[in-house]
């Protein structure tokens, strides 16, 4: 990534604060990092500054972040944000994404991890923690099983045309004896492209690779 970018953290607990801060610092893509222990100095700093990505606690002592997420959109929605909770409970997943976030990652996520999804947003991409991923596939997942030969995957992420047909599938919620079936080929072979599929879209399992292809727009 060529572009220096700037970020904000906001986030109430001093030592979480400071950890990200010397994390976030010593990437190569980062420019300054600003930082706010409630959202109201995070508004502040939002409105005087271009952020281009801001890295968002659920927990803030004055406005929780889902309601931050929702004013920040009223005036910016070109920002990306990033949530960064110990909290995995399904209400509140789905409220952040009707808040339209760009990313939900749990706390226990190590540092470089977190560099890499923050990279990954910064050029457009969508990262959901496996702990919650299930409700996001539950939330996202649209398509019709019996219509798969109407469906097709944008190019991406260098999948091959046998990759791009497991990956259609899979976010149907196929498993994949069921890709197998579908499309004549072994459950061993299947598994191979799903595990090609992972690594080439930088996702742990196979529910974020559904979810990452639908909400990107991957699958038209």
């Amino acid at each position: 990534m060529d572009k220096k970018h700037s970020i904000l953290i906001i986030e109430d607990h001093a030592l979480t604060l400071f950890a990200l801060k010397t994390s976030l610092s010593a990437c190569n893509w980062a420019d300054k990092i600003f930082e706010a222990s409630n959202a109201s100095d995070g508004f502040k700093i939002l409105e005087e500054n271009d952020i281009d990505l801001i890295v968002m606690d659920l927990g803030l002592p004055d406005i929780d972040g889902v309601e931050a997420t929702k004013k920040i959109r009223e005036k910016n929605k070109q920002v990306k944000i990033v949530i960064l909770t110990s909290h995995c409970e399904k209400e509140e997943v789905l409220n952040c994404l009707e808040a339209r976030i760009n990313a939900y990652c749990t706390k226990d996520i190590k540092p470089d991890k977190l560099s890499r999804v923050i990279e990954e947003v910064l050029s457009g991409s969508m990262y959901f923690d496996s702990a919650v991923s299930d409700y996001v596939m539950q939330q996202t997942s649209k398509k019709d099983e019996s219509k798969f030969d109407k469906i097709s995957i944008k190019d991406c992420y260098n999948l091959t045309a046998q990759e791009k047909r497991v990956l259609i599938l899979l976010s149907s919620g196929l498993s994949n004896s069921m890709i197998a079936k579908e499309l004549n080929i072994s459950v061993n072979t299947t598994k191979v492209h799903v595990c090609s599929i992972l690594q080439k879209m930088n996702v742990e399992d196979r529910t974020q690779a559904a979810i990452k292809a639908i909400r990107e727009n991957l699958i038209t």
